[in-house]
């Protein structure tokens, strides 16, 4: 088993005044030779925008982009002429593919709107850029993982060109669980969104992450209420 820590006080900060976001990656100023990427999870953005403002239409290709809004709503725009609003609880993906251009804001004019931002490489290069989004509510993540990304559709999650799977849980104080990998060979990386919990003997805490590999299931304990989102990746482009 391998394992990588990234706490919450050693991310990257870019404070932008509309924008203040944290970077668990190597993501614009901020580089860290040590988090460039975990497998093929490249970004891992914790961003809070300031209300009406927001990122102007800019490009993509070749990326899998998951937005997932803790608080507030986005409103998004693309070059194929969808406009969407992305609220508390919806996840969001855009496959850019062969390339897209988008904007993400704060559709609101009076709160921030606070959500993560996540890229992961894809699986088959130059596809036709594709746009999903769902809701998926806590009750039906209490004390157990709801998928809300899968590569398969009858899994219920949005659709992901790659073989990874995010998960969100919302677990009561002192429960022991397991996640089991989706596809051998796959790492998976845990980020707490709050809470308090050890996974194999790690204490981890709010905005604290791990990634693991060579490891084929992880044990979990909760120390405190805990919600919790877990990215599986493929660990290189081979697998």
């Amino acid at each position: 088993m391998k394992t990588v820590i990234h706490r919450a006080n050693e991310r990257g900060y870019n404070n932008l005044g509309w924008l203040k976001s944290y970077h668990s990656f190597s993501f614009g100023s901020f580089y860290d030779p040590a988090k460039v990427n975990f497998g093929l999870l490249r970004v891992l953005n914790d961003d809070t925008v300031a209300p009406g403002l927001g990122f102007g239409t800019h490009p993509h290709d070749n990326m899998e982009i998951v937005s997932i809004p803790l608080s507030g709503e986005l409103r998004h725009q693309d070059s194929t002429g969808r406009e969407e609003v992305i609220k508390t609880h919806d996840v969001q993906i855009m496959s850019a593919g062969s390339g897209i251009a988008h904007s993400e804001y704060n559709n609101s004019r009076d709160k921030e709107v606070k959500f993560l931002q996540v890229w992961v490489f894809p699986k088959e290069r130059d596809i036709e850029p594709r746009y999903a989004q769902k809701t998926f509510l806590p009750i039906d993540r209490e004390n157990k993982f709801s998928v809300v990304v899968s590569p398969n559709p009858e899994e219920g999650g949005v659709l992901i060109n790659q073989d990874a799977w995010f998960s969100l849980g919302n677990f009561d104080e002192n429960k022991t669980f397991s996640y089991n990998l989706n596809k051998p060979g796959n790492g998976i990386y845990v980020f707490v969104l709050s809470g308090n919990i050890e996974v194999e003997g790690v204490d981890l805490f709010e905005r604290d992450a791990i990634g693991i590999s060579d490891v084929g299931t992880i044990n979990v304990k909760t120390n405190s209420f805990a919600e919790l989102l877990i990215i599986e990746v493929p660990m290189d482009f081979k697998n």
